[in-house]
């Protein structure tokens, strides 16, 4: 216990650096790729730190890498800092309200917290690495644009964690506990129809309308619903309905879809459906059709040598330690939840509803299995060539749905700043274990191997598929 010990002391010392660096990255809030004030928030805290830099990871604009010590393996832990959109609220309120200046933009999954807390673990092991003499690397990765962007996948493809011996991430939640391994693959794909332009009124039979064409896909993959897997999901956006005059037979428009499979397999398959879909509604409407892939992410692959020592620290450690304000400010927030937002919460991570519990107050069970639907990330393309586990952290009311006001009220409170040192002891002490356990390492290494064994990564991002860099970061 010593070593972690001190290690947690280390984490202490410097927690008030990395809940300002938090609190600087929520009220810059950018979207996904566009993240430059917040890269620089913390390219100047690495800095700050003396790590060795590495910028443009990539060649993505606010993608970092940053390594201290020497020799020994290498333990990468990911942070994140990108927004989104429409999800703009002034904190510490328990009614919606959008700041204004902001643009709409707001940090609704709390990734101001995640990327502090990750840099917070990574400066605790880097310290320790230094004062112990131990050989040991630790590399912070700053991951840009997981909110649809894919950027890991890219960094993947690109061999940014090719020398990597294991990857520790988090992300908060209304628990504190090992995350469940479990996330969907999915690519997100724009499909744009061109037909011709026409007078609607005196010559609508000279027109081919490329909205049309986008209406009946979208009708086509409404009635594939009934016939593809129940886990999988299929959603769709207007990037381009065709301009703003109805007398004018639309001649281009543009849909996104967003399309997710448990596994990459599964994927491949439904999306070869959704594309004989656009080539119908192509050939009912006489327009023509291309696709263009935007981003692509792989399924979680669990990790189970490196879960059950994170859920070790998590035991050693206990759960947060929340105070009645906390609690109170909490109790809220969740007036304005309906009870099955709070059940669904509950549910996804495989605990029984507690209606009374305001703040989590204990550790998710090991093994706990979520009940509902799950969301995708980029750290499943890590997961696949790296030995990978994940943390969650309570941050917010227990019950508090992702992608809402209510998360992005609570980014900046007493108990989401207690949850961020929480889980960034937690991930700094899994560190510890790994750098003075090469069993642990080593087992983690076959775990991942068995289970690629029959089905080898290969990259869901075509070669020709680049990080759409400039349409994110308009919020495109």
């Amino acid at each position: 216990m010593r070593n972690v010990e001190q290690i947690w002391q280390i984490v202490d010392e410097k927690r008030a650096d990395y809940i300002a660096l938090a609190d600087r990255v929520w009220d810059t809030p950018e979207l996904a790729y566009g993240e430059h004030r917040s890269a620089a928030e913390h390219l100047a805290m690495l800095e700050r730190e003396g790590y060795r830099v590495t910028r443009e990871v990539a060649g993505i604009p606010t993608a970092i890498m940053a390594e201290a010590g020497e020799g020994g393996p290498v333990i990468a832990i990911l942070g994140e800092y990108d927004a989104l959109p429409g999800l703009s609220q002034e904190a510490g309120l328990d009614e919606p309200r959008a700041v204004e200046g902001q643009g709409g933009v707001g940090h609704g999954c709390g990734h101001n917290l995640l990327g502090s807390a990750a840099m917070l673990a990574a400066s605790a092991v880097k310290d320790w690495l230094a004062q112990s003499g131990q050989p040991g690397r630790v590399r912070y990765y700053g991951c840009p644009a997981e909110e649809g962007g894919a950027a890991k996948g890219f960094m993947v493809r690109d061999g940014a964690f090719a020398d990597v011996d294991i990857a520790i991430s988090w992300h908060p939640a209304s628990f504190s506990g090992v995350n469940e391994a479990v996330s969907l693959a999915n690519t997100r794909i724009d499909f744009t129809f061109v037909g011709r332009a026409s007078h609607a009124a005196a010559a609508p039979d000279l027109g081919r309308s490329a909205l049309d064409a986008v209406e009946l896909m979208n009708v086509g993959v409404n009635y594939m619903r009934e016939h593809m897997p129940d886990d999988a999901r299929v959603h769709y956006a207007y990037i381009d309905a065709g301009g703003i005059a109805p007398n004018v037979v639309q001649a281009r428009a543009k849909v996104r879809y967003l399309i997710r499979a448990r596994d990459l397999s599964g994927l491949t398959a439904l999306v070869a459906r959704v594309r004989k879909i656009a080539d119908g509604a192509a050939l009912m409407t006489e327009t023509t059709v291309s696709a263009q892939t935007v981003s692509a992410v792989s399924n979680l692959l669990a990790n189970t040598p490196l879960e059950q020592a994170m859920h070790d620290n998590f035991q050693r450690l206990g759960p947060p330690e929340f105070d009645d304000a906390d609690r109170a400010y909490a109790e809220r927030i969740r007036a304005t939840l309906s009870d099955a937002d709070i059940a669904a919460a509950f549910d996804r991570s495989g605990v029984p509803v507690r209606r009374d519990l305001a703040m989590c107050d204990f550790i998710i069970p090991f093994g706990a299995r979520g009940r509902g639907g799950n969301g995708s990330t980029d750290v499943g393309d890590v997961s696949w060539v790296v030995p990978t586990v994940q943390a969650r952290g309570a941050t917010c009311a227990a019950g508090t749905p992702f992608h809402s006001w209510q998360l992005t009220a609570q980014g900046k409170s007493p108990a989401a700043h207690k949850g961020l040192v929480h889980v960034a002891k937690v991930m700094a002490g899994t560190a510890l274990d790994a750098l003075q356990d090469p069993g642990l390492i080593e087992r983690a290494k076959a775990d991942l191997a068995e289970r690629t064994r029959d089905t080898p990564y290969r990259s869901p991002l075509a070669d020709d598929v680049h990080p759409p860099i400039q349409a994110m970061s308009r919020g495109v």
